[in-house]
């Protein structure tokens, strides 16, 4: 699934073809992906609306409209194609805008698990699914000692489901909890509650630099992503442990384990991770 870096890179890599953009025409091939509204009114109100631009909030695609927000969520394999013209589309292409210079953008998602909601503006941070997210760890609101508090509650739960869960804090997936935790030199099953404030900041710090250098990278490629140019996120190149089950630690040498932890594969040194 793509992260918050892949969701991020694509964002930049949207906003300035469709910016300033207005809808022509929106063709629905598949209405399992429109949530909300029946597909006839969803592209009813589409119509008209021009695109002023392309936000994120965790992993959600936010298109600013002149008249609220389009919504969306890419899930396992939903991605977005920008053409310069019209185009036939693609097996798996679920819906095609038309806007009124005659460029088309494609929603291609081979499982169908992605979505697209529409929302007031009044509504966009007070219902879900945007209401039930955290802050992000970018967030100045997010510190060390907030965090800290938090984990506290968690009791036994390990770090890794603990900062897995969403309510914590959004943003991080499976591939860049395993990296901020080796960075940060925690064993994923430590429980949450046992990590003292400056391990927390350190994880903290960790956690930013993980995902602000994957942002730089256009994020990781593991499986099927790619952005809307088509290009691969190159992120996956400077993985310390993600994907590395067997192969020399880069700090230590020694190798690389994997087990399940909270039903998520879990990459980890066990000699530098305490």
């Amino acid at each position: 699934m793509p992260e918050l870096p892949e969701v991020e890179t694509v964002c930049r890599r949207l906003r300035p073809f469709v910016s300033g953009k207005t809808i022509a025409n929106v063709e629905v091939l598949d209405a399992k992906i429109i949530r909300g509204h029946e597909p006839e009114i969803w592209v009813q109100q589409l119509l008209g609306e021009t695109i002023q631009d392309v936000e994120r909030r965790g992993k959600f695609i936010l298109f600013k409209l002149t008249n609220g927000y389009l919504v969306s969520h890419l899930r396992m394999e939903g991605k977005f194609f920008p053409h310069d013209e019209m185009v036939n589309p693609v097996k798996h292409t679920h819906v095609v805008f038309t806007f009124t210079d005659g460029t088309t953008l494609h929603y291609n998602d081979v499982r169908k698990f992605g979505t697209m909601e529409l929302k007031t503006n009044d509504d966009l941070y007070v219902t879900p699914p945007l209401s039930l997210l955290a802050l992000e760890p970018f967030d100045p609101e997010v510190t060390a000692e907030t965090l800290h508090t938090r984990l506290k509650r968690m009791n036994v739960r390990a770090i890794k489901t603990a900062l897995l869960d969403q309510s914590i804090f959004v943003g991080l997936g499976n591939i860049y909890v395993d990296e901020t935790l080796f960075r940060a030199g925690v064993h994923p099953t430590r429980p949450a509650a046992s990590l003292s404030l400056d391990e927390v900041r350190l994880v903290h710090q960790e956690a930013v630099a993980v995902l602000t250098e994957a942002i730089e990278r256009g994020g990781s490629t593991i499986r099927s992503y790619t952005n809307p140019d088509g290009a691969s996120g190159t992120y996956q190149e400077t993985l310390y442990v993600y994907g590395q089950t067997g192969e020399p630690c880069k700090r230590c040498g020694r190798p690389i384990e994997k087990m399940k932890l909270g039903g998520r594969g879990t990459h980890y040194c066990p000699h530098c991770q305490q």
